[in-house]
């Protein structure tokens, strides 16, 4: 793992400064440009070295849902663009990043979708695209090239290690999020396959179900909130994202309770940061990287060929335990 200060030096600012912008230290004044290039830098470290680059075969196109701004308060689709970047480079891709609105001025062969769209979105991209690709996009790309995470596997894994753990009393903090244009809410898949394990256990409580927009500041907001009005708190708490949790644990902290002795924490994508914050978090590990270089392969076969039907692949998860959750088997 790369350290605070491999990432300061690259970064040509203070250990303490990288420390705490990786810990979202919300008194921190420091600029967006200077947060992005931690959080990329944190993100590459932690990536193999690049291949030998080959000259160039075609244009792609990246139609991104998120800003740069957005990008920084939830890593997960800052850390899948940069593995599509990468792959991009190695294999001599021109890869240009366009917005919805950008559509008909660029002229590709090939675009990828990172991100959740609407119907209507989809209307436009299908209609500027030649060949698609969806990356973790939602339910409403039915007859599409996606690639998507095999969120059932993963929730599975963090009940089973809180059910080991004796747990009893087990919460989500669940996220939402809506598309940009129709803002329409996007179900969060994890907390349909969480209510669905703990019901077949007999151990599902609504009481214990807290929610909160995919950010830092959304998971500290609505944990202190639920904690300033329940006395009754679960002893097991998944997060549906890195960022809920992030925050979650600074209210927790707060409010004078300790983590795991408490509260044992698991969140969902194992980014870059989930390494730096205290105690560091327990997380099932997307690997958003090789998500984004798979992309840009996927993409490749398909202008090769002409397939009978579109092509999902489902990627698997993995669950790394550290010091937020209580375990012999810590990382």
């Amino acid at each position: 793992m790369a350290t605070i200060k491999d990432i300061a030096n690259k970064a040509g600012v203070s250990p303490a400064t990288v420390s705490r912008v990786l810990n979202y230290d919300p008194h921190l004044s420091v600029g967006t440009a200077t947060k992005q290039k931690i959080f990329e830098i944190a993100e590459k470290l932690n990536y193999t070295k690049h291949q030998q680059k080959t000259r160039p075969q075609m244009v792609v196109r990246l139609v991104q849902w998120y800003n740069s701004e957005e990008e920084l308060e939830d890593l997960y689709y800052l850390a899948i663009r940069l593995g599509i970047e990468k792959k991009a480079e190695e294999l001599g891709i021109q890869l240009i990043k366009v917005s919805l609105d950008q559509l008909a001025d660029s002229n590709t062969q090939a675009t990828i979708a990172l991100g959740k769209f609407d119907p209507q979105q989809i209307e436009q991209l299908e209609k500027h695209s030649e060949t698609l690709l969806f990356v973790d996009s939602t339910g409403a790309i039915s007859g599409h090239n996606a690639i998507v995470v095999d969120f059932r596997q993963g929730i599975e894994r963090v009940v089973d290690h809180f059910i080991r753990e004796k747990h009893e009393k087990i919460g989500i903090l669940s996220g939402v999020e809506h598309t940009k244009e129709s803002q329409y809410q996007i179900e969060d898949p994890r907390l349909n396959y969480f209510k669905e394990q703990l019901k077949q256990l007999k151990l599902y409580q609504e009481k214990y179900h807290i929610e909160g927009p995919f950010t830092v500041e959304g998971g500290y907001q609505a944990m202190k909130h639920y904690l300033d009005f329940t006395q009754d708190l679960p002893t097991a708490l998944f997060a549906s994202s890195d960022a809920l949790a992030i925050g979650a644990m600074r209210a927790i902290s707060e409010c004078g309770l300790s983590i795991p002795k408490d509260i044992s924490l698991i969140a969902f994508n194992d980014l870059s940061v989930s390494k730096y914050v205290n105690p560091r978090l327990s997380t099932v590990r997307v690997y958003t990287e090789w998500m984004g270089e798979l992309a840009v392969i996927t993409l490749l076969e398909l202008t090769k060929e002409t397939a009978p039907v579109a092509r999902k692949i489902i990627v698997e998860t993995e669950l790394v335990l550290r010091e937020s959750t209580l375990s012999s088997e810590i990382k």
